[in-house]
């Protein structure tokens, strides 16, 4: 009996369907304080309490006086819920790091190292604020916590910071920047404006007067100024209606919604004016951004703002010395007051009580531990290595270094649209590569690709720019190149289908440009090596050589090849307009002897110089012999350059094909992991290659020899079924005992999962920091694999029929069972 191939997958899919899964349910646990945090984490000492004790009297006059005023966040509670003033939770730090000593790379790493969270209650002041080191070991902060720690690390670097309380709008409270532009394409639009600015020069050349109708040109000029009017009309409108599109809906807390962000004033570290930081972002940001300041504080003292802020902050005063404009807490204010109008200063003794008193309100020191960053982690930047930040119309990526195989850190991606589906340009940063390849901006519209080069890499290549659509010697190129690294001075070549141009700088021969033409190349059959570009003409730019007279020195000369002529044009004599000229013909051999004739008429020549001297037959024999050897060493010189080409292209493609990546002998730890890399994945290939020998051995060889059957020939209809059968029965139990293994697997991590979870409730309060790490990384794994585990069951449940009909397929087309099956 014939057994029907859909009976029998059906069979298997219903027994294959008996086998299930259910993922498990991980708890999202509340990270626990750090249990080894000293005592001053956990407890007061008398001068905080009586810190504490006067900042609550002040509070209290402050509610008195001003009712209608928020809550000043004077002592929230800590990790520990202890109730800390917020100037001693500041701990100003210089951390060992050159990137973290100016403030663009300290609020970069701090935006970029933690996870945003945003407040709870957008209007309301935060519940607790953490110390700097909590953050850092949560590696997630609200804004607070982002301003808190970027504020200790500017402190310590030296810049007159503070943090600031107040109020802004939901975009910047949410970190959403999906309506801002990129900071670095304002940037690059800068540095455009800058390079398009034209110098004016007093020197130059006037030019000439315009004889044209003057009435015309008004005419002309108000054409086009109402044609480029109506032009920026039409622009306008277009831009108007994108914005009203763009534009967010109303806020119903504008101007309530709770913010914390960072001021520098100016004065220390060369700072020329104020600024403020937004730490989510690591930007310098308007003021425009913020719409009110309630206070502000840094690690000596605590100011609350006494101005109107109806109009925004842009125009407040940040002379915090003014008692008119900043209410100030402890009298030890370091900033020189201002008095208010009328008043004069007098000097009179203080009482002993007062002076006890201003001792005693002296600020404490900060309870933090010192802030430590560990090289891993400024290296590592962001949580989990990587980090996306989407802008107006582009897409900012952040990579950790050596975590892209590539070597790239960086990419920014700039779209047509607000979707962000429609990309034209891409921006590539790169580090520790062994080309020296830093940078690769791509024009997705145009296919130009521009490649930036470090110094030290071979042939001294700075910038390649090219067509990633044109492929060959055709393609058009531009090859940047370190002049000073070179032997032979070149500086720039540019290559196009139809001419190829070299610059040079700093050569003894005073070299500065060679321009080759070439035809149009001949098509021929054969290798493409032997048909090079045929050359037209070279010219070569020299600049002037002060030891030789102007009438002797070349500055331009040309080799018209076609043509047989040589042009050569001298510079210019002191207070001349004109330079001399000499064009030559090249002689023709004899057709008896080989010899070359040279005659007088194969000169032309123009002396700016009346008394210049008739050059004899003999001068002109051997210029016209050295003029022939030079434009052979011309073309040659084109020939190796146009080999040089290619060579940086073939290398360049091979780069591209294994990227490297360079190691310090010193980062230890990374050279053992590169080592563990290299291999794992010899290791991989090896069991390729074993794998694929074995799935080259004949599959019926143990089905034929369980019955005996030696020879194929002697193969009978009944065996035939016989071994279908037993093949198709052999591959259904494997399929159904490798589902039964999956389950299994799939079970006891479950089990297991579970049985930490228990014994992490039961041990939560006695556990230390390193046992409740490998427990959150333990969890994370074990999903990882629970997950791997699930999808490979159902890719199993999904592939096994069609398995099972290949094998069923491939036994019928088998030439040794073909014609008792079909």
């Amino acid at each position: 009996a014939v057994v029907s191939t859909q009976s029998t997958g059906e069979d298997l899919n219903q027994e294959l369907s008996t086998i299930t899964v259910s993922k498990p349910k991980v708890q999202e646990t509340e990270v626990p304080p750090d249990i080894n945090a000293p005592n001053s984490y956990k407890a007061n000492n008398p001068k905080e309490i009586e810190v504490l004790n006067y900042a609550e009297n002040f509070r209290r006059q402050f509610v008195h006086l001003y009712r209608d005023r928020k809550p000043l966040f004077l002592a929230p509670p800590n990790e520990f819920s202890i109730e800390k003033l917020v100037c001693t939770t500041l701990r100003p730090t210089l951390l060992p790091y050159k990137e973290l000593y100016d403030w663009d790379g300290a609020s970069q790493f701090v935006s970029d190292y933690l996870s945003y969270v945003p407040l709870e209650c957008p209007n309301e002041l935060p519940e607790h604020l953490f110390s700097p080191t909590e953050v850092l070991r949560r590696q997630k902060g609200n804004c607070f916590d982002f301003s808190n720690l970027l504020c200790s690390l500017l402190l310590g670097a030296g810049y007159d910071a503070y943090c600031v309380c107040g109020y802004a709008t939901k975009e910047v409270t949410l970190m959403d920047q999906s309506r801002s532009q990129c900071p670095l394409l304002k940037k690059k639009d800068a540095v455009q404006k800058e390079e398009g600015k034209v110098k004016e020069n007093k020197y130059d050349v006037k030019p000439p007067r315009d004889l044209r109708s003057k009435y015309l040109i008004k005419m002309d000029e108000r054409k086009v100024k109402e044609r480029q009017d109506e032009e920026q009309r039409v622009k306008d409108a277009e831009l108007a209606r994108i914005a009203e599109l763009e534009k967010p809906a109303p806020d119903e807390l504008y101007g309530m919604r709770v913010h914390c962000w960072v001021l520098v004033l100016a004065g220390k570290r060369e700072v020329p004016e104020n600024f403020f930081i937004e730490p989510t972002t690591g930007n310098c940001v308007e003021a425009e951004e913020y719409l009110g300041i309630e206070t502000l504080w840094n690690n000596t003292n605590y100011w609350v703002n006494m101005q109107d802020c109806s109009h925004g902050i842009g125009e407040m005063s940040y002379d915090l010395g003014d008692i008119a404009r900043w209410e100030f807490m402890f009298p030890h204010n370091d900033k020189p007051l201002l008095m208010l109008p009328g008043e004069e200063e007098f000097d009179m003794p203080l009482d002993e009580e007062e002076e006890d008193v201003e001792e005693d309100s002296d600020m404490p020191g900060s309870w933090v531990n010192e802030i430590i960053i560990p090289l891993e982690d400024l290296q590592r930047r962001c949580p989990q290595g990587k980090k996306t930040i989407l802008y107006k119309q582009a897409k900012y990526e952040i990579f950790a270094e050596y975590l892209m195989q590539d070597g790239m850190v960086a990419r920014l991606t700039e779209y047509a649209d607000s979707a962000l589906t429609q990309p034209i340009k891409s921006m590539e940063w790169f580090k520790h590569r062994v080309d020296k390849l830093e940078t690769r901006e791509t024009d997705l519209v145009t296919n130009k690709v521009t490649e930036t080069f470090g110094a030290g890499r071979q042939r001294a290549l700075r910038q390649h720019v090219y067509y990633s659509n044109q492929t060959g010697s055709e393609a058009t190129r531009i090859m940047d190149f370190d002049a000073s690294a070179r032997t032979d001075g070149l500086k720039m070549r540019e290559e196009t289908p139809a001419k190829l141009t070299e610059h040079y700088c700093d050569r003894d021969d005073c070299l500065t440009k060679r321009l080759v033409n070439y035809t149009k190349r001949v098509k021929k059959f054969g290798p493409a090596e032997g048909n090079e570009k045929p050359v037209n003409q070279v010219t070569e730019f020299y600049s002037r050589d002060p030891s030789i007279p102007a009438d002797d020195d070349i500055a331009e000369l040309t080799f018209l090849l076609n043509e047989e002529k040589i042009f050569i044009k001298h510079h210019l004599q002191d207070q001349r307009i004109i330079a001399s000229t000499h064009e030559y013909l090249k002689p023709q051999q004899s057709e008896d002897k080989g010899q070359v004739q040279i005659t007088t008429d194969m000169v032309s020549s123009f002396q700016v110089e009346r008394r210049a001297k008739t050059p004899k037959l003999m001068h002109i024999y051997q210029t016209i012999m050295s003029l022939i050897e030079k434009e052979e060493r011309c073309i040659e010189n084109a020939r190796l350059s146009e080999q040089e080409v290619r060579d940086v292209l073939e290398q360049r493609t091979q780069e591209e094909l294994t990227t490297e990546l360079s190691v310090s002998i010193y980062d230890t730890a990374r050279n053992d992991t590169a080592k563990k890399r290299r291999e794992e994945i010899e290791r991989k290939k090896r069991d390729d290659e074993a794998r694929r020998e074995e799935m080259e051995l004949d599959y019926l060889a143990p089905f034929l020899a369980r019955i005996g059957l030696g020879d194929p020939a002697t193969m009978t209809a009944e065996l035939a079924q016989q071994l279908k059968e037993d093949c198709l029965e052999d591959l259904k139990q494997r399929l159904i005992d490798m589902a039964n293994l999956i389950q299994g697997r799939f079970e006891k991590e479950t089990q297991q999962l579970q049985w930490k979870q228990n014994w992490y409730q039961q041990n939560q309060t006695t556990m230390t920091k390193e046992e409740e790490e490998e427990y959150v990384s333990y969890c994370s794994e074990a999903m990882f694999r629970i997950h791997i585990l699930e999808e490979r069951l159902n890719r199993h449940k999904e592939l096994a029929p069609q398995k099972y009909v290949a094998l069923e397929s491939r036994l019928r087309s088998d030439n040794r069972l073909a014609e008792f099956l079909n």
